[in-house]
């Protein structure tokens, strides 16, 4: 199994659990897919290198926040979040008012599971005279991953408000409607986040994960094609169909076992 099938495989079944069961946790929405300064095209070997040229700059000086910056963005990178998380608190403990670093800690404390914080600290990176909407769309996504699926949905309306038509915020939008259980509404936005010149592959999995939980496995096995090889395309779509069909047999004994369903049929 590649990088990309495994990905759609997770996302599947994490979104799939969160569309049957209404669960408020979060799968695919990260602050790493809306303004990360992560470069998925570079390699490890060139992310440690970096860490090593700006770490070395950030020991002989730990308030400098460039190098906090960048010495972070490398440790994210090679998944060392937690010590990335530790080198933006010690910076912007000394950079209080510095934008960029606040929105890249921000980023991080949410890597790392705390949202409250988060955004507390994002909120601070901008100002509503100077909005950003990298910003906005990171805070959005924060706020899906605790659930509060609406809230984040302002968020990117605010940010694609300043940035029209941008694929990150799109598709982030989009899985949000997922995850609020507005399947049709999720697949517009994505259908429009896919659409966009310079949306990534992961734009389209997404895209092709809402049409199959519709139950559109045909469509959406094309659609995933268009990354994928068509074995791998038919896999992803096969393993879906398989995920559906077991959730709706799970539905279906947890009916037919529950006090309910015997009440109704005495």
């Amino acid at each position: 199994m590649d990088r990309f099938s495994g990905r759609f495989f997770a996302s599947a079944a994490l979104l799939l659990s969160l569309a049957a069961a209404g669960c408020t946790s979060m799968p695919s929405i990260s602050p790493e897919t809306t303004g990360s300064l992560a470069a998925a095209d570079r390699s490890e070997a060139d992310w440690r290198k970096d860490m090593a040229v700006w770490g070395r700059r950030y020991e002989a000086n730990p308030r400098d926040p460039e190098a906090a910056i960048r010495y972070a963005q490398a440790l994210r990178a090679i998944g060392q979040r937690a010590q990335a998380a530790a080198v933006l608190e010690q910076a912007a403990l000394h950079n209080g008012e510095n934008r960029a670093l606040l929105g890249a800690y921000g980023r991080a404390l949410a890597d790392n599971g705390n949202f409250p914080q988060a955004l507390e600290v994002l909120n601070r990176a901008h100002t509503p005279d100077q909005p950003d909407w990298r910003i906005l769309s990171v805070q959005g996504a924060v706020l899906d991953q605790m659930g509060r699926h609406q809230e984040a949905q302002q968020y990117y309306a605010s940010a694609l408000r300043l940035k029209p038509d941008e694929p990150s915020v799109l598709s982030n939008l989009g899985l949000s409607y997922a995850l609020a259980k507005n399947l049709p509404q999720a697949e517009t936005m994505l259908r429009r986040a896919a659409a966009q010149r310079g949306a990534e592959p992961k734009v389209r999995q997404n895209l092709a994960l809402v049409v199959g939980l519709q139950g559109r496995f045909q469509e959406a096995e094309t659609i995933a094609r268009g990354d994928l090889s068509p074995t791998e395309a038919a896999a992803n779509v096969a393993y879906l169909h398989q995920m559906l069909a077991e959730k709706g047999d799970g539905n279906k004994q947890k009916r037919s076992t529950s006090p309910l369903a015997r009440s109704a049929g005495s």
